[in-house]
């Protein structure tokens, strides 16, 4: 064997080794059988080797025990209503879960827009009608603590006068109008860090390799950004965000 395979070989016995020390998590969707499909299960856990999928039918089988702490869960939402009902319980027994609302049909997003506001349980939105690779850099983001809403949820919260604050909500279906200060606020930790790369004129990929991320989960929290701060794309984010430093 060359001294190339060798190292090959090496490296994937390396990798291995650190996904079996990746701390275990689960990935809980509570669903009807069939929502996900086998074949998206099959790729969360090729791309999530250290992540265990468990699915359950009905939200009272959601507070078992499971074998790992539950890291992210997945909600259809015909069951929403039921799971906020019992949300402290859920969060009590799932303390490190994030939750999110799986939304399988554009149709669906007037219905998902009203059970998102003022929910004291759901922080993200996950659409079915991605391409895989981006809809698992969704699922990537949300392991990591993102939040994630698609862009159509957003647009038609604002044409129809509903509130953009999604999905924390300002405790109302009316629009207030907010400062440059306020919508930075809504940033995360996170993008804002990515913000100021992008300002330094980083491109996605240093920004990845800078923040061990995919480009892919770089460019959904672009998509935030910009949609957070109300911008038309990445240039105007970033000059809104020099503006800011330079008033502080």
């Amino acid at each position: 064997m060359s001294r190339g395979n060798c190292d090959g070989v090496g490296i994937a016995r390396e990798t291995a080794t650190e996904r079996r020390r990746e701390p275990q998590r689960v990935i809980l969707i509570i669903a009807n059988a069939g929502t996900i499909s086998e074949r998206l299960i099959h790729a969360l856990e090729r791309e999530f080797p250290w992540v265990v999928v468990e699915q359950v039918e009905d939200v009272g089988a959601a507070f078992s025990l499971f074998s790992h702490p539950v890291s992210l869960i997945l909600i259809d939402i015909a069951l929403i209503s039921e799971a906020e009902e019992r949300s402290s319980e859920l969060l009590h027994v799932h303390p490190q879960a994030l939750t999110a609302v799986i939304e399988p049909h554009d149709q669906s997003l007037d219905a998902c827009l009203i059970k998102l506001q003022n929910s004291p349980l759901v922080r993200s939105v996950l659409p079915m009608n991605l391409r895989l690779d981006l809809w698992l850099s969704v699922i990537r983001l949300m392991l990591s603590g993102g939040e994630y809403l698609p862009p159509g949820l957003i647009l038609r919260a604002r044409k129809n006068g509903h509130s953009a604050d999604l999905p924390s909500g300002n405790g109302g279906m009316s629009p207030r109008p907010r400062s440059e200060e306020a919508r930075f606020a809504e940033l995360t930790a996170r993008e804002m860090q990515i913000l100021e790369m992008v300002a330094r004129g980083l491109q996605n990929k240093l920004i990845a390799a800078e923040f061990r991320l995919s480009e892919h989960t770089v460019k959904i929290h672009l998509h935030n950004i910009i949609t957070k701060l109300g911008a038309h794309n990445r240039t105007e984010a970033a000059a809104r965000f020099r503006s800011l430093k330079e008033r502080h």
